[in-house]
């Protein structure tokens, strides 16, 4: 996929790039795999924002995506490559042999009227998915689960993809795209070759509206903010934070806190994302 470059004959289209979609070969979605997406703007049941600067955006439909790959043994035809707006990677429609439709994460290489199989006897080919045991090691791999059965968790984001690096009793260690290496059970399922759409990382909104129509809105400076509303509200003119370190609006440290607080799997992280060590 190539990147589009606007001419900029107006101010929001100078620096604008988008996508060409060259790679998508339909345009609506099946019907029988979406249901609708019901907007919560970043509300809990209670009403209350629990996730900040959500809200408005276009509408649309959830795309129901296989993860877990359970349709072992039996081959399905790549029908289309579609887009889909819940996610930053391409999907592809398999139509299977019994004539069951299902949307799966399309990676790098896979075409119209490719066949792709899931289980453990299937071919080492983009697209297949098989048990990590069966991979051979240095393969790169994407959509890993952490349980088994439970379905693709790790690496589904656009150009992503993990190397197996070695197997080792029952557990096998995976390099994820953040450098972290991390220890997986060999009985979970992978899917072999990297996530599509690499270009995504080099597409630039170019205006404000563009992020809204994501559902995306407006996130305000904290130095702008009144000391009742923000930490680093207050004084006259612009000033520093005046603090050692950056805070959240609640008085949370937000830079270099550690913040994972799941110590019952660092028993399976062999080594961090970051050099220090850190969580």
């Amino acid at each position: 996929m190539a990147v589009k470059i606007y001419k900029p004959i107006t101010p929001g289209l100078r620096g604008m790039t988008g996508y060409t979609f060259e790679e998508i070969t339909k345009s609506k979605p099946e019907r029988s795999l979406i249901v609708i997406r019901k907007g919560r703007s970043g509300r809990n049941a209670d009403g209350r924002v629990t996730v900040r600067h959500r809200g408005g955006g276009e509408k649309r439909f959830i795309r129901l995506i296989d993860v877990k790959r359970n349709k072992l043994s039996i081959p399905a035809k790549v029908a289309a490559i579609e887009y889909d707006p819940n996610r930053t990677a391409r999907i592809a429609l398999l139509f299977y042999a019994d004539g069951e439709k299902r949307y799966i994460l399309a990676p790098i290489g896979l075409k119209v009227g490719d066949t792709v199989v899931s289980g453990p006897g299937a071919e080492i080919r983009v697209g297949n998915a098989l048990p990590i045991s069966n991979i051979p090691v240095g393969s790169t791999i994407h959509n890993i689960e952490l349980k088994p059965g439970k379905g693709g968790q790790m690496v589904r984001a656009a150009g992503t993809s993990a190397q197996l690096l070695a197997k080792e009793g029952n557990y096998a260690q995976v390099r994820l795209p953040s450098g972290e290496v991390r220890m997986v059970l060999q009985v979970c399922y992978a899917t072999i070759g990297q996530i599509g759409n690499l270009d995504h990382s080099n597409v630039k909104l170019g205006k404000a509206g563009r992020k809204r129509h994501l559902g995306i809105r407006p996130t305000v400076r904290g130095t702008a903010m009144s000391p009742r509303d923000h930490p680093h509200g207050g004084g006259e003119g612009r000033q520093p934070v005046g603090m050692p370190g950056p805070k959240t609006p609640w008085g949370k440290p937000a830079l270099g806190y550690k913040t994972r607080r799941n110590t019952k799997t660092d028993k399976f992280i062999v080594r961090r994302r970051n050099a220090k060590g850190g969580r």
